[in-house]
């Protein structure tokens, strides 16, 4: 799926501002012919929950519903308008005028639709009836329940079963964008580089709505040279002494691509690509034939008032952040991001493991790790989940949406599934497969195995090709007591190390609590001293393994969750507070990334 963009063939209207709110009680029916008996009023793009300060409604499980009004310029009428939402969490029926234009369930990828029929002249009415309820089909998986009070009220009741709020709205831009009737409809870019000679073939697919007598392509560098050109749906357009996107150091070529007939140019598209290569080769991660560390995190999209909406201004500040401290990578976890992250990741030389919303992904939680091991613990995840078709369709509108990105280097198909559990391979070895099959760049899968998924007790780590851990020695286990952590977290990594020689291995996640502001001279845990010490410990253990090939620390900032007597004001595992201050421990990990480089350090 193409981003919109303006072109001299297409034009984009913004639809993002101040749109009418309205709680759906359930008590009556909202009929969307007519305009919605709006109360309150909600920014767009941004989650509706922190927008306000009445709690019934910040933490409403169930329906609601924005609108607005917007206009076509007449002269555009004859174009082909596509109404375009970023995302819509988690499901969304779009109306125009009163007719349904759109459905889509997923709340963290982009969709649209083709609005002609529906559009009458002067004002339109937009009206989105959205839930962000879930269960054990949706990703992610919630826990539903529901009651009647009683007066006979409805209440609906999602547990999540993963920790962070269940932030929902209309998370990303709305746009309205124009094309011509026969269109470009879509393009796929996949590099094939020569390391040894310094060029690469670039492999251009252009999908068209409706035919065009000739499909034209060009490529132009950095400094507007046209570097390539070619004609037809399908082209290689050869590149001499190519300039290599790499870590931190990226660098965009432009792939113009034009549709005419009769002579004419009809349509006109620009993708922003980057050339380099990535593959798993003898237990190291080779990006353009060199072995590469990753030093980052994982992170969330989670802002105050914002929630999990786009805040292009915070993504602008973490990744200046990153580059500060060395670092050069993260997760999108626990879903993908926004479409205009990951084009500043391009940009900006971030390295990017790309993950589904796929997390919740267990019926039960049990950190009785010698009994999983031994195979004493039962656990009916893969009967009583039953997510296969939504995460086939995630996967399937991931990588339409990131196939062109140079800084996606690794497909991440989950966040800590039950992978201890009978069922879990023949759940996940046909969306590796699907995976694998979709994507034109041949990207390396894994997921990130959760900490009771240990070498004995894992049964399908055979599928990844990066063994991903999360692991917590000295926090959820061994809390206070890093000299056994340490030796945790020592045996573990030597025991995958045997298991999967060929594998490298990575800690996609690793942290500990911490109350910005809190000290100890004992380093007791929730201190700003004890997570210091705790990824000092880490740290050491990480160099012993020369298959172990990156650190992505849990969690970049504090971030917001439900609320529980294990979280004060959310999730504290951030090095930087939610609004980005820094924690004691910055300094350690930048002294430290700063001194490892992006290619070579296990030597």
């Amino acid at each position: 799926m193409l981003y919109p963009i303006a072109t001299e063939s297409r034009t984009l209207t913004d639809l993002n501002g101040v749109w009418k709110f309205m709680i759906d009680r359930e008590t009556e029916t909202v009929d969307p012919a007519s305009p919605i008996p709006a109360d309150r009023r909600m920014a767009v793009p941004a989650s509706f929950n922190d927008q306000t300060v009445d709690r019934d409604v910040r933490e409403h499980s169930g329906y609601f519903w924005y609108e607005r009004e917007f206009s076509v310029a007449k002269a555009l009428l004859n174009e082909r308008v596509v109404l375009r939402f970023g995302s819509a969490t988690h499901e969304a029926w779009v109306y125009v005028n009163g007719k349904q234009a759109a459905y889509h369930k997923g709340g963290f990828m982009p969709f649209e639709a083709e609005l002609n029929e529906y559009l009458e002249p002067g004002k339109n009415r937009l009206t989105i009836r959205i839930s962000n309820l879930l269960d054990h089909t949706t990703l992610p998986v919630g826990n539903y329940s529901e009651k009647k009070t009683d007066d006979g009220r409805l209440i609906r009741n999602v547990d999540e079963n993963f920790d962070f709020f269940n932030y929902a709205g209309l998370h990303r831009p709305v746009r309205l964008y124009t094309t011509p009737k026969t269109y470009i409809q879509d393009i796929t870019i996949a590099p094939e580089v020569d390391l040894q000679n310094g060029s690469a073939d670039v492999n251009v697919s252009v999908e068209s709505g409706g035919s065009f007598d000739e499909i034209r392509v060009t490529l132009i560098d950095e400094d507007g040279v046209e570097v390539g050109e070619a004609a037809g749906a399908e082209t290689s357009i050869s590149v001499k002494q190519v300039h290599l996107w790499e870590p931190l150091q990226a660098y965009l070529y432009t792939a113009r691509v034009e549709g005419v007939n009769d002579g004419e140019v009809v349509d006109v598209y620009e993708e922003p690509f980057g050339i380099r290569s990535v593959e798993v080769k003898d237990a190291q991660f080779l990006i353009n034939g060199k072995p590469f560390y990753f030093k980052g995190f994982g992170k969330h999209e989670d802002t105050y008032v914002n929630g999990r909406g786009l805040n292009e201004a915070y993504n602008v500040l973490d990744i200046s952040l990153m580059k500060d401290m060395g670092a050069n990578s993260f997760r999108t976890s626990h879903y993908p991001y926004s479409e205009e992250m990951m084009r500043l990741c391009d940009r900006e030389g971030i390295v990017v493991i790309d993950e589904t919303p796929a997390v919740g992904l267990m019926a039960s939680f049990n950190f009785d790790i010698s009994a999983l091991e031994r195979g004493d613990f039962t656990d009916d995840t893969w009967e009583v989940l039953d997510t296969s078709e939504a995460h086939e369709q995630v996967l399937r509108e991931l990588v339409a949406r990131d196939k062109n990105h140079a800084s996606v280097v690794m497909w991440s198909i989950a966040n800590e599934a039950a992978n201890y559990a009978d069922g879990a391979y023949e759940y996940f070895k046909p969306l590796f497969d699907l995976t694998r099959s979709l994507d034109p760049q041949n990207r390396p899968c894994t997921y990130v195995n959760i900490m009771m998924a240990t070498p004995k007790a894992d049964r399908s780590s055979e599928l990844v090709d990066v063994l991903a851990l999360n692991r917590y020695y000295g926090w959820y286990v061994q809390n206070g007591d890093l000299k056994t952590a340490e030796e945790k977290t020592r045996a573990e990594l030597k025991e995958w190390s045997e298991k999967h020689p060929e594998k490298p291995i990575m800690y996609t996640e690793y942290g500990a609590d911490t109350v910005a502001g809190f000290h100890s001279p004992y380093g007791e845990p929730f201190s700003e001293e004890y997570q210091q010490e705790y990824y000092q410990m880490n740290s050491r253990v990480f160099d012993e393994f020369p298959n172990f090939v990156g650190e992505q620390l849990w969690n970049f900032a504090d971030f917001q969750t439900k609320f529980g007597i294990m979280r004060a004001q959310g999730n504290k595992k951030g090095i930087f507070t939610r609004s980005r201050e820094p924690k004691m421990t910055v300094q350690y990990l930048k002294q430290r990334w700063s001194s490892i480089p992006e290619f070579g350090y296990k030597k």
